[in-house]
């Protein structure tokens, strides 16, 4: 199966946000993607709470829902939308990734763990548990005869769930992302194959790039990294774009009978 991960620098333009997507979308379809995933945040991206309550709706009313589900079902694809911000109350809203199969209906959603509530440095905070209500449970799907472990962004930095995953049967992994430019460069990369290797799955990670509306820089360098670690494709940078690559689920069950240290486990008392 053929994979896509689009690239984006989403700002406060809802209706542009959609119209930028759904072109990368058609581009990569186009060049032989049967299933394409996007960032964190695709329809709206910076602005603060007041900015953020004021454009988005509830998933019955969400436009890019009912916009990205028409998508999947004209291009005859598996889509998912890394994440969109839906709204659950005047004050509070999900970090949600929606799975769009070919007919164009919700295969599968599923709302960010765990939120992003650090220090990077002494200028730079996020709370995003301020805004946003976490999720309470793992999401595995089907998309064509592969299983997806769905997370978003943040949830890359706790193996825990990935293992979860693994043990579940997954053997694709994604993770939609808004990494900031000061831990991308640091630690983006090396997380992605780290989930990989531990896993013994593919893992894809489409990416927010660029300076956003807020002034807030995110990395980038979009990539498909295979079981083994190996990156099959990426973006070495932070603009808009999309990048292409082979999902094998042969070479998952086969380095995992060669290779199977994370069914091997010693749990410590």
């Amino acid at each position: 199966m053929r994979a896509a991960c689009i690239q984006l620098c989403s700002g406060l333009d809802i209706d542009a946000n959609i119209d930028h997507t759904d072109t990368l979308i058609r581009k990569a379809h186009k060049a032989g993607a049967r299933f394409v995933a996007t960032p964190e945040n695709t329809h709206f991206m910076g602005g603060g709470a007041q900015a953020l309550f004021a454009a988005i709706s509830p998933e019955a009313d969400c436009r890019a829902v009912a916009h990205f589900g028409a998508l999947a079902k004209e291009l005859s694809i598996d889509l998912l939308i890394g994440s969109l911000a839906v709204k659950l109350s005047d004050t509070k809203a999900a970090n949600r990734s929606f799975l769009f199969g070919p007919d164009g209906l919700i295969k599968a959603r599923y709302d960010k763990l765990h939120m992003f509530d650090v220090e990077i440095n002494e200028v730079e905070t996020w709370r995003e548990s301020a805004n946003y209500t976490a999720g309470t449970k793992a999401v595995l799907a089907d998309v064509a005869d592969i299983k997806l472990g769905l997370s978003i962004c943040y949830d890359l930095r706790f193996a825990a769930l990935y293992k979860h995953y693994a043990k579940s049967g997954a053997q694709l992994l994604s993770v939609p992302s808004a990494f900031t430019a000061v831990t991308g460069e640091a630690h983006w990369q090396v997380l992605l194959r780290a989930r990989a290797t531990e896993t013994s799955a593919y893992v894809i990670a489409p990416a927010q790039g660029g300076i956003h509306a807020d002034g807030r820089a995110t990395w980038g360098h979009s990539l498909i990294i295979d079981p083994w670690g190996k990156v099959l494709a990426g973006l070495d940078h932070d603009k808009p774009g999309y990048c292409l690559a082979d999902i094998d689920p042969s070479l998952v069950a086969d380095i995992r009978r060669r290779l199977p240290a994370w069914q091997q486990e010693t749990i410590l008392p």
